[in-house]
């Protein structure tokens, strides 16, 4: 016998209410919830969340902070990188791009210099 409805997976319990749009975007935030990530510590894909933004591994028992739905977030990349490189000190990628600035910050300082001593003859 044929299949006449498509399964609607953790949001099922929300019927035909709240419009379709709604309960996708509930069940994709439910299914970032509830799945297992990877630990920062043990490496392990054991960390669930405890509570909203608060995530713990269950293998070593590590627990941190994170966003409501997912333990990683942009802002938690964005972060960590800060962090280490404040520890670290700046990486040769860094010096590059640095470099390239104070090549780029000379340069206009030249072409200002230039237009400063045409103007005045």
């Amino acid at each position: 016998m044929a299949k006449r409805t498509q399964k609607a997976g953790a949001t099922a319990r929300y019927g035909a209410r709240y419009g379709v749009s709604v309960r996708r975007r509930a069940g994709a935030a439910i299914a970032k919830r509830s799945k297992m990530y990877m630990c920062p510590v043990c490496q392990y894909p054991k960390v669930t969340r405890k509570v909203s933004g608060i995530w713990e591994c269950k293998k070593c028992s590590h627990k941190f902070t994170g966003g409501v739905w997912e333990p990683y977030t942009r802002a938690t990349d964005a972060n960590s990188r800060i962090i280490r490189r404040s520890i670290e000190g700046a990486t040769a990628t860094d010096m590059t791009i640095i470099a390239q600035q104070a090549a780029l910050d000379y340069e206009k300082e030249l072409s200002e210099r230039a237009l400063d001593e045409d103007s005045e003859e």
